[in-house]
């Protein structure tokens, strides 16, 4: 079988470059992937997979099955969403669309599921079960598959596997790692509230401002002295916004920021644990607060079965020089993670690193990744399929 899929894969690999740069030069912002999503559904269906279009507003879903022996269900996500970034790559295929730029490689995503779909199709008289193709729209605002989960993408879905590329890892490789893979994000905004007077009579007023301050400080410090290192937490506010002038003590100052953090029971006691300090700084000083923690996404918990599948795969298909056990999880957030609320999964990383040429990071208007790595995705994505079911 494996031999079979690599053949395939080399003959449609000219095809998957076309298709990649053609999203790449037409990327969309969340929520807006109309023409993508159209495009997404015409290649689906021109190789016999049966799709269902608005899910999840602008998502695609996309279903194969075989001889039913096996009713289990295994869905594969990729997401399609673009990024407002004006592109400084100068490639030929570079955006065409005026500061909106694929530059967290979910063109890539897009391609890599359309290739496993375009495999497997050809070898559907071997596949006993079902597999899902979910083309997710606005993971970067964290909705998509929220809204994809409502719509019912996850009915029936037994296992899930999804990937991101990583562009510190050599194009061509795969990166593997069990258990957390990256960090819950939750957004923080508080509000001091102290009371208005003359910034040269200190002692008549409450400042709002200087309360705030010290909850930044109380916070970073009970971070390091009463959470547990091995269990990281870190907390930033990013924004500060408060007095009306340079003379007059402010009475209300609001901060906004994220609240990262990887095991799910710490992610759990956040709340509590912010609000009471804030709680105590504002009471020591004669404040109040007004706080709102709005719950983001979890921690992407990578299943041990599932990540064994893959492993197992990647191991087979290019060897163990090409298969890179990643040693330390990402305090990004990614809304994969909602799905594996439904059904356990996996999401392993696809190195899309230049060998003799400078790699940007995810999101820099120069990001560029190594189109070799697409093949490398489909191969370890189909295989993983078809082991799925032995």
């Amino acid at each position: 079988m494996l031999t079979d899929i690599k053949t395939i894969a080399a003959k449609l690999a000219p095809r998957l470059i076309e298709i990649r740069r053609h999203i790449h030069s037409h990327p969309e912002l969340s929520g807006q992937e109309y023409q993508t999503a159209a495009y997404v559904a015409g290649v689906l269906s021109s190789c016999g997979v049966h799709v269902r279009e608005g899910v999840g507003k602008t998502g695609v879903m996309g279903e194969l099955s075989g001889h039913i022996t096996d009713e289990r269900v295994l869905a594969i996500r990729t997401d399609m969403d673009a990024l407002p970034i004006a592109e400084r790559t100068g490639l030929d295929y570079a955006s065409q669309q005026a500061g909106v730029m694929h530059a967290c490689g979910h063109d890539v995503h897009t391609t890599v599921g359309l290739g496993t779909a375009m495999i497997l199709s050809e070898l559907v008289e071997n596949l006993p079960g079902t597999v899902r193709f979910l083309f997710q729209p606005a993971e970067e605002i964290a909705q998509g598959a929220g809204w994809m989960i409502a719509d019912g993408a996850m009915q029936q879905v037994t296992n899930i596997l999804g990937l991101h590329v990583f562009p510190s890892i050599p194009g061509g490789a795969i990166g593997i790692r069990r258990g957390a893979l990256t960090a819950a994000a939750d957004d923080l905004e508080i509000t001091i509230i102290g009371e208005s007077g003359h910034g040269a009579r200190p002692h008549e007023a409450v400042d709002a401002i200087w309360i705030a301050s010290q909850v930044i400080t109380t916070l970073q410090q009970a971070i390091s002295r009463t959470q547990n290192p091995l269990r990281p937490v870190v907390l930033t506010i990013g924004q500060l916004n408060g007095g009306r002038a340079p003379n007059v003590i402010a009475d209300s100052v609001k901060m906004l920021g994220t609240v990262r953090s990887l095991h799910p029971e710490t992610h759990a006691d956040l709340p509590a644990w912010i609000e009471k300090i804030v709680a105590s700084v504002c009471q020591m000083h004669g404040g109040s607060y007004e706080m709102n923690y709005r719950r983001g996404v979890p921690s992407v918990q990578n299943d041990t079965g599932m990540t064994q599948l893959v492993e197992s795969a990647a191991l087979e298909a290019w060897g163990s020089d090409r298969v890179i056990y990643i040693p330390e999880p990402s305090l990004g957030a990614e809304d994969f993670s909602l799905y594996l609320e439904y059904a356990p999964g996996m999401m392993f990383r696809l190195g899309v690193g230049h060998p003799d040429k400078p790699n940007y990071p995810l999101h820099h208007p120069q990001f560029e990744v190594d189109e070799s790595a697409i093949v490398t995705g489909i191969v370890t994505l189909a295989y993983a399929v078809c082991k799925y079911w032995e």
